[in-house]
């Protein structure tokens, strides 16, 4: 079995890997965030990944399999969220911090903040009379710079 130990961007494939056939794997955040293990592409191609850790792929990050000349792209799948659509600043922040006070991972951008469906979260959005909707789409949360810390 290949086992794969780098991670190069699909557009930044080059030489002959640039030619290799294109297969895909669709995974949620929780299996994009885990850096050791089997693998298997959305169309039954078996790999290991030995990645290092803290690590968390993106939608378009590839791995690139020599022996059997493939390039396997990573696409981030559909997954069970919250959103909300703060109506000022202030309420964004507010909602930020709570959903963040909880230890939740939070995805910001322009107009929403997202979070993973989870019956904890919900209980606040009801506690607070937070309006919500509940899509599924895929989630890349914000980032932090620190490590982990105790209460």
């Amino acid at each position: 079995m290949t086992i794969v130990e780098a991670v190069t961007r699909e557009e930044a494939l080059e030489g002959g890997s640039a030619n290799y056939r294109r297969t895909t794997i669709t995974l949620p955040l929780e299996d994009r965030q885990k850096t050791h293990g089997r693998r298997r592409s959305d169309d039954g191609l078996e790999f290991a990944i030995s990645l290092a850790p803290g690590l968390t792929l993106a939608d378009g990050d590839c791995f690139v399999l020599e022996a059997e000349r493939v390039a396997v792209v990573v696409r981030e799948a559909a997954e069970a969220v919250y959103v909300l659509r703060p109506r000022s600043d202030q309420d964004r922040a507010y909602f930020a911090y709570q959903i963040g006070n909880r230890h939740q991972k939070l995805m910001i951008n322009d107009e929403e903040l997202v979070c993973l469906r989870d019956p904890a979260v919900r209980s606040l959005f009801e506690q607070l009379h937070v309006g919500y909707s509940e899509d599924t789409r895929p989630f890349t949360p914000a980032t932090v710079a620190s490590g982990p810390h105790q209460h």
